[in-house]
């Protein structure tokens, strides 16, 4: 039985001069080696070998490819532009590889990958003919995209766990519910803001009101005797805590008939925008009690 060497640590007690105290104590100890997977060293032997395809399909691709363009434009643009080609069907099959345990959503980028794959080979043919005038040559070298995307589908089966109909439903079920919640994130805030905005609106336009409400004209016919500015001689009166006769009836007391100073007594306390034919109506009242 084979056996590999490894490091063991614990807390022993260790006395010093009549002193206790717990120190680190380091040993080896042979332990039985647990047999060799093969199985994982092949999955990751057929992985490193799908992802070694894929690198020289690209480069291969992107050589041929851009060579092909530079025949119309310049070099460097035709090799940045031949990169798309292999690229395409490489996104898709990272795309699908994410979605495998999702198989409806998986099979759109399936398909769209074995079209970008049917581009890229008729490229990489017509490049191989247009050098050679052989169609072997450019049949043989769109080949190399064909076997890279190949071998990647076939790491990509190893590494899959497919699953029942009755699991697959179970799963769509709770990934439904998180993706409602990973949504429910962003439309928060859309709200949250749209809100703001509203809110930031609405006391805009009350900004505006209480200073078009405000900007009323001096008084003019102040009875003789009474102080120049009536309204000084008027207590405050808490904002939103008495009516609007009870405010007339303040002002009315405190000496001032003005109908328009009287206005602006009772919109200060009461803290509303007062109409002048309610104040007006209170001082017809009043005045035919006096």
């Amino acid at each position: 039985m084979k056996t590999r060497t490894i490091e063991r640590t614990r807390l022993v007690p260790l006395t010093v001069d009549g002193q206790t105290e717990m120190v680190l104590d380091r040993e080896k100890i042979e332990v039985p080696a647990p047999p060799r997977d093969w199985d994982q060293l092949i999955r990751t032997a057929v992985t490193l070998g799908a992802g070694l395809l894929v690198t020289v399909s690209l480069t291969w691709t992107t050589a041929s490819i851009g060579a092909l363009l530079a025949m119309s434009v310049v070099a460097a643009v035709a090799y940045g532009a031949a990169v798309a080609f292999d690229a395409a069907w490489i996104m898709c099959m990272g795309v699908e590889w994410l979605l495998r345990y999702d198989p409806d959503r998986a099979a759109l980028p399936r398909r769209v990958g074995h079209v970008a794959l049917l581009i890229s080979m008729g490229a990489v043919f017509a490049d191989g003919y247009l050098v050679t005038e052989q169609w072997v040559v450019g049949a043989v070298g769109a080949l190399v995209s064909a076997l890279a995307k190949g071998g990647w589908t076939i790491a990509m089966r190893v590494h899959a766990r497919p699953l029942d109909p009755l699991t697959q439903q179970w799963v769509a079920k709770r990934r439904a519910a998180v993706d409602g919640q990973l949504a429910m994130i962003p439309i928060r805030r859309e709200l949250q803001r749209g809100q703001a905005l509203v809110e930031a609106e609405q006391r805009s336009l009350a900004g505006a009101t209480e200073e078009n409400g405000s900007a009323d004209p001096e008084p003019s016919g102040i009875p003789e005797g009474a102080p120049e500015d009536p309204e000084a001689t008027v207590s405050p009166i808490r904002s939103g805590r008495v009516t609007t006769q009870e405010a007339v009836r303040n002002a009315w007391d405190s000496g001032i008939r003005e109908p328009e100073a009287v206005l602006r007594t009772v919109r200060k306390a009461t803290g509303k925008d007062v109409p002048q034919s309610s104040v007006d109506r209170y001082l017809r009242a009043l005045k035919v009690g006096a």
